[in-house]
């Protein structure tokens, strides 16, 4: 199911919710053509060692052997047999990955990957992250917020805050000339407190700026805000952006719920361009090595269209285990981070990952591609956009340009945030255009899949980013 656009078109109503979401979770899984599709949340990310063997154990004996990510950090499994769900539910919550089953689904918590590993060093954004899940895993009430609705917590450097978050904290280190400093136009009341963080609900440009120590309580409380205004506007809304106009939540309503909670909120009129409105792919981890504090390394890989065979999982994994902390993380860009390496197995470990298949280099050519399952997955792709994906890939130009997304129908699963080069399988060939909030609504003829890296470079450079 695809995300929420970042901006909804101009003129379109709302839509009109008359059923809870369908969104899959570890309990509730869907029904796809290869099989049942399990969803298992991870907030932040976050995995130790013990609990990435265990999703590695469960796709080798229930699944097709495969792990896919998510564009929210998630993890997936498919091809699963009918009748598995309480053995795969046993072993998930024997791992620790079920810690509050009514709230599984919900658990929608996308924080900077790259958080404490590099030299980029506001608030401890993923401290937030886990006493917000605690949060959210403790209350009676959350579980009636859908499975789509999401957390985006950044630390500053705007790699996540541009990807369409229901409720965005951006943090604030208060260091001269911050973008996310004091001093920003338009506020109003007392001065901010440094370390804090500046709270953003869906598209609405104005912020609140929020004490470090209330960042959990206060993001909570944004969603039961957003609860009462779904409730009220009567159309059974699951995000911020679905609600009607006449009930839509703003900073200056969620403003009122903060003080009424006792939490102390200072109204930013706008906080300038560097709001989570950002490009939606600053900041982000680049394949590589990544130096950090303490003389410390992480390694950040990125899967080929999304998906790991075990094999390269359990290489992840282990390389994590002996050589690194024991943890990893996921990340929106579906790749994963192992953080804690000493500079002399730094280099050795990437070179193995790289052998394993894995993206290890920016200029890779798999670097940026992406693709949803299509087909023979997917019933409702016309084409298996995977194997035309990587079939093209090896005479598509890497670069810093747009991310290129492969689409089996127009619902275009797991596609980028922002701006991207669109590859909409059609009954006649792939029809390539730039897809976006500012993106042109003319849809280019379709082209045979044998011409898709040229239509692809054709599009890219018109749309100035070669």
């Amino acid at each position: 199911m695809p995300p929420s656009p970042s901006i909804p078109p101009q003129g379109v109503e709302p839509p009109i919710r008359d059923r809870g979401d369908a969104c899959p979770g570890a309990l509730r899984l869907h029904p796809a053509a290869d099989g049942r599709l399990a969803r298992v949340r991870l907030p932040s990310g976050d995995l130790t060692a013990r609990q990435a063997t265990a999703l590695a154990d469960a796709a080798e004996r229930l699944g097709d052997g495969h792990l896919s990510l998510t564009s929210r950090g998630n993890a997936e499994l498919r091809g699963l047999p009918d009748g598995c769900g309480q053995e795969l539910a046993d072993a998930l919550r024997a791992a620790g990955l079920l810690p509050a089953e009514r709230h599984e689904r919900i658990r929608n918590i996308l924080t900077s990957p790259l958080a404490g590993l590099d030299h980029h060093a506001p608030a401890d954004v993923r401290l937030w992250a886990r006493q917000l899940d605690a949060a959210l895993c403790a209350s009676a009430w959350t579980p009636a917020l859908s499975g789509r609705f999401l957390f985006v917590l950044d630390d500053g450097r705007g790699d996540v805050a541009a990807l369409g978050g229901d409720v965005t904290l951006v943090a604030e280190s208060g260091a001269a000339g911050s973008p996310w400093g004091a001093g920003a136009e338009g506020t109003e009341g007392a001065g901010g407190a440094c370390g804090g963080a500046l709270l953003y609900v869906g598209d609405d440009p104005a912020a609140l700026r929020i004490a470090g120590r209330d960042v959990p309580r206060a993001a909570l409380t944004a969603a039961a805000a957003f609860l009462a205004a779904a409730e009220a506007g009567g159309t059974g809304a699951w995000r911020v952006r679905e609600l009607p106009a006449t009930h839509a939540l703003t900073a200056h309503d969620t403003a009122a719920r903060l003080r009424a909670a006792g939490i102390e909120a200072e109204y930013v009129a706008r906080a300038g361009p560097a709001g989570p409105a950002l490009a939606a792919h600053a900041g982000t981890p680049v394949p590589g090595i990544v130096e950090g504090p303490d003389d410390r390394r992480a390694l950040s890989v990125l899967a080929p269209l999304g998906r790991l065979t075990v094999a390269q999982w359990r290489l992840l994994t282990a390389v994590a285990a002996t050589d690194g902390t024991g943890e990893l993380r996921t990340t929106p860009w579906r790749g994963v981070l192992v953080p804690g390496l000493s500079d002399a197995t730094a280099a050795p470990r990437l070179r193995e990952l790289a052998a394993a298949g894995l993206i290890t280099a920016p200029d890779s050519p798999w670097h940026r591609i992406g693709a949803c399952t299509g087909r023979p997955g997917c019933a409702k792709s016309r084409a298996d956009v995977r194997a035309d994906a990587a079939a093209a890939i090896g005479t598509t130009a890497a670069g810093p340009g747009l991310p290129v997304h492969w689409s089996g129908c127009e619902r275009r699963c797991g596609h980028p945030h922002g701006t991207w080069v669109d590859v909409l399988a059609t009954g006649e060939g792939y029809r390539v255009s730039v897809a976006g909030p500012e993106a042109a609504t003319s849809a280019p003829v379709p082209v045979p899949v044998l011409q898709v890296p040229t239509a692809i470079a054709a599009t890219a450079a018109a749309a100035g980013t070669p």
